[in-house]
């Protein structure tokens, strides 16, 4: 199963099966997974919430000593009960991370001038519809 923990390796976090999907969007490249395939395995994340320009809220987990945010959950992936977002800069296993290359580009117009789209993913305007 891939692990990964914050940078302060207080929090440590898992998931188990395939990825539902994969994304991201300038330097930020995310692992969904169903909420039943992944645990908190120690460490408790502290939570903050925003209400994104769509009205949709999202939650973003993180280490309340180092900072590192881990994953996220929302509207748009199902509530609390639906999709984990985990960062994938946080996994363990570098490998895991290179085998699983975003399948979308999101908010792809947004994307800084100087850098190239991302070769082989969907080029999405916006987060997807719930």
């Amino acid at each position: 199963m891939p692990s990964g923990s914050c940078f302060c390796g207080n929090i440590k976090v898992e998931y188990d099966g395939e990825p539902a999907m994969t994304g991201g969007g300038n330097y930020s490249n995310n692992i969904v997974v169903p909420s039943q395939q992944f645990k908190v395995l120690s460490g408790s994340p502290k939570e903050i919430s925003k209400t994104a320009d769509s009205g949709k809220k999202i939650t973003s987990c993180f280490c309340a000593d180092c900072g590192t945010t881990l994953y996220r959950y929302g509207d748009t992936f199902g509530g609390i009960d639906g999709m984990r977002v985990i960062k994938a800069g946080i996994l363990d296993d570098v490998n895991v991370i290179n085998s699983l290359k975003p399948g979308a580009e999101l908010y792809a117009p947004e994307r800084v001038k100087w850098v190239s789209e991302l070769q082989g993913a969907n080029q999405v305007d916006a987060m997807p519809p719930a």
